[in-house]
């Protein structure tokens, strides 16, 4: 199973209808597939330019060590210097903050991960968490 465009396309509209429930800042949400390749995209209106990168670091990070965002955070406060490393491996591309999120099938399979930028990284995890959700997907913060 491979999270389709439709799919993606679901994450974010419900990852963004969350977040206006919650009365969050205008996000950007991306979703990644399982090798870590952009499937879809959207910055809402009044969020800054650079929130691609944000979601992307979030997203990418999260495929590429096999963790979420909020773990990454952990082992960056734990060690560092392993993250940053990682990070230098990587180009500079991960953001290791909650809002990365792994998306996971019934039986646990990773599929892709999603990033969120845009409010708090704890408020952003829970929103895309919701459009995770509500794709039929698991997700894994």
């Amino acid at each position: 199973m491979a999270i389709t465009l439709r799919r993606a396309r679901t994450i974010i509209r419900k990852t963004q209808e969350k977040g206006r429930e919650m009365n969050l800042k205008p996000l950007s949400v991306v979703v990644l597939d399982a090798g870590g390749h952009v499937l879809a995209f959207e910055r809402e209106d009044g969020a800054s330019p650079g929130r691609f990168a944000i979601a992307h670091g979030k997203a990418y990070g999260s495929i590429m060590l096999g963790i979420a965002g909020t773990a990454q955070m952990k082992r960056a406060e734990a060690q560092g210097y392993f993250v940053g490393a990682m990070n230098g491996l990587y180009g500079g591309q991960f953001v290791p903050v909650p809002g990365g999120i792994l998306v996971r099938d019934r039986k646990g399979a990773v599929l892709g991960a999603v990033g969120v930028t845009g409010d708090t990284s704890d408020n952003d995890a829970a929103a895309g968490t919701a459009g995770i959700e509500a794709a039929g997907l698991t997700a894994e913060i």
